[in-house]
C-alpha cells in the first residue's frame, strides 16, 4: 500500500514548527505547572518538607534523563527512517523502545528498594528531612514504570508528527496529579493525611494514567508504526546500538544535571537548609520557561531528522532560524518576570523572611542567563537530530561540571550565599561559546554539503 506523504517534508516550515511544537510546549507548561503545584502544596507542610523534595530531585532527574535520553535515540532513528522511507526499520525502533523502557524501570525499582535511604542520608543529618526524603524517593522509584512508559509512548507519537496526542497524554497525567496532590497530602474526602507520601502517590498515579493513554493513542492513531511481541522480545542489536549511539550521549548530558544538582545541594546546605530550599524553588520556577523551550526543541528534532534523511537543506535552515527566535523570545520573557516579581514568586512557596532574603537576589542573578540558555538549547537540537549528541555532551560537561560547580564552590568560600548564584551566568557564557563552535563545525561539514 502506498504511504501518504509525511507532513514534515511538505508543510510550510513555520507552520510545521508551530504545529509540531505548540502541543508539546503546552504539555511542557502543564508539566511545569504540576511540578510547581507539587512543591507549593509540600511547602505548606513545612520548609523541611520542601528541602526533602529538593534533595530527592537529582535522582528523580536521573530517571527522567534515562527515559528521555532513550527516547531521543528512538526519536532520531525513527524519524530518519521514515524520512528515508525505511518503514521496517522504523517499526524495529518503536518495538525495541518498549523493551528498553521496561529495563529502565527495573533499574530504578532496584534503586528504590535498596538505595533511597542512603542517598538522602548522604546529603543531610536532619532526621525529619531524611525520613520525608526517603519516603518520597522510594515511592517515585518503585512505581516508576508509569513515568518510563509515559515518556516512551509520547516520544513515539512525537516521532511521527502526532504531537497533539502526546500533549493530551502528558496534560491528562499532570492535571490528575494537580487534583490528587491536596487530596492525598492533606487527607481530604475522608482519606488519611499522607504528607510528602501523598505528593509522591499523586505523581505516580498521574504518570500511570498518562502511560495507559499514550499506549491507547499509539494503537489507535499512530498508523506509521506497528507493535509486535516478537519484535519486542527479539530485538535487533544493531537497532539497540543505533538508538544508544544517539541516546547515551543524551542520557549522559541530562544526567550531568543530576550530578550538578546533587553537588550544588551539598554546597548550599553548608549555608543552611533554607538555601537548599531556595535552589529547589528556583528549579521549579525556571521550568515554566525552560520546559516550553525544551518542548520547542522536542518538536524541532523530528523535523530536522526527517529533512536530514530527505536531504532538504533549505527546510533545515529555515526551521533552525525560526526556532532560535522563538526560544530566545520565551527566555527573555522569563528574565523580565524573574527580575520584576521575585518576591511574589517566592511567596507562592510559603517563603519565610529568611527564604525571601536568600531567594530574591538568587532569582534575579540566575535569570540573567536565560536568553543565552535559550539560544544554546535551540542550537543543541541539531546535534541530537543529526546523531551528534556527543557535542551536546561536551557542552553540558563544560557548563555544569567544569565551570558551574567549581565556580559555585569557589564563590561559596567568600561566605556569602548570594555570590554562589553568579556561577550560573558564568557557566552559561562558556556554554554559548562551545555551542557556537560546534554548531558552525556541523553546519559546514554536514548541512552545506547536502
Amino acid at each position: 500500500m502506498e504511504q501518504k506523504e509525511n507532513k514534515m517534508g511538505v508543510m510550510p516550515v513555520k507552520r510545521l514548527i508551530i504545529s509540531m511544537s505548540l502541543p508539546m510546549m503546552i504539555s511542557m507548561l502543564v508539566q511545569a505547572l504540576y511540578n510547581v503545584v507539587d512543591s507549593i502544596f509540600v511547602a505548606q507542610l513545612n520548609e523541611n518538607a520542601l528541602t526533602a523534595v529538593t534533595l530527592v530531585f537529582p535522582l528523580q532527574s536521573l530517571m527522567i534523563s534515562l527515559g528521555s535520553g532513550t527516547g531521543v535515540g528512538v526519536n532520531a532513528l525513527l524519524s530518519k527512517s521514515l524520512g528515508e522511507k525505511r518503514f521496517d526499520r522504523s517499526d524495529d525502533a518503536a518495538n525495541t523502545a518498549l523493551l528498553l523502557t521496561f529495563l529502565n524501570f527495573v533499574l530504578f525499582l532496584l534503586i528504590g528498594l535498596f538505595a533511597a535511604g542512603p542517598f538522602i542520608a548522604a546529603q543531610t543529618s536532619n532526621s525529619e528531612i531524611v525520613s520525608m526524603g526517603r519516603t518520597y524517593l522510594s515511592i517515585v522509584t518503585i512505581f516508576s514504570f508509569g513515568l518510563f512508559f509515559q515518556m516512551t509512548f509520547e516520544r513515539l507519537l512525537q516521532s511521527t508528527g502526532l504531537t497533539v496526542y502526546s500533549m493530551i497524554s502528558q496534560a491528562t497525567g499532570a492535571v490528575i496529579n494537580i487534583i490528587l496532590d491536596p487530596i492525598l497530602i492533606f487527607g481530604y474526602f475522608g482519606l488519611p493525611r499522607m504528607g510528602v507520601a501523598g505528593a509522591a502517590y499523586a505523581t505516580v498515579i498521574g504518570q500511570c494514567i498518562a502511560a495507559v493513554l499514550g499506549l491507547i493513542m499509539n494503537l489507535k492513531k499512530n498508523r506509521e508504526i506497528h507493535f509486535s511481541f516478537d519484535r519486542i522480545l527479539h530485538p535487533k542489536w544493531n537497532i539497540v546500538r543505533r538508538i544508544y549511539n544517539v541516546g547515551v550521549p543524551s542520557i549522559l548530558m541530562m544526567s550531568i544535571g543530576s550530578v550538578m544538582s546533587y553537588m550544588l545541594n551539598r554546597i548550599l546546605i553548608g549555608f543552611s537548609s533554607t538555601a537548599t530550599a531556595v535552589f529547589g524553588v528556583y528549579f521549579k520556577l525556571q521550568s515554566f520557561f525552560f520546559m516550553p523551550v525544551f518542548g520547542l526543541n522536542n518538536g524541532l528534532i523530528p523535523v530536522l531528522s526527517f529533512n536530514y534523511g530527505a536531504r532538504n537543506k533549505e527546510r533545515i535552515g529555515e526551521a533552525l532560524r525560526f526556532s532560535m527566535t522563538l526560544a530566545v523570545t520565551i527566555m527573555v520573557i522569563g528574565t523580565v518576570i524573574m527580575q520584576t516579581i521575585p518576591e511574589t514568586l517566592l511567596g507562592l512557596f510559603n517563603a519565610s523572611p529568611e527564604m525571601l532574603r536568600i531567594g530574591i537576589p538568587a532569582l534575579r542573578i540566575i535569570s540573567i542567563q536565560f536568553p543565552v540558555a535559550g539560544a544554546s538549547i535551540a542550537m543543541g537540537s541539531i546535534f541530537q537530530a543529526f546523531s551528534k549528541s556527543v557535542y551536546s555532551l561536551i557542552i553540558s560537561i563544560g557548563r555544569q561540571l567544569v565551570i558551574l560547580i567549581p565556580a559555585a564552590y569557589l564563590l561559596s568560600l567568600t561566605g556569602a550565599v548570594t555570590n554562589v548564584w553568579w556561577a550560573f551566568p558564568i557557566a552559561e557564557a562558556v556554554s554559548l561559546m562551545l555551542s557556537l563552535y560546534f554548531f558552525r563545525k556541523l553546519y559546514k561539514s554536514v548541512i552545506e554539503n547536502l
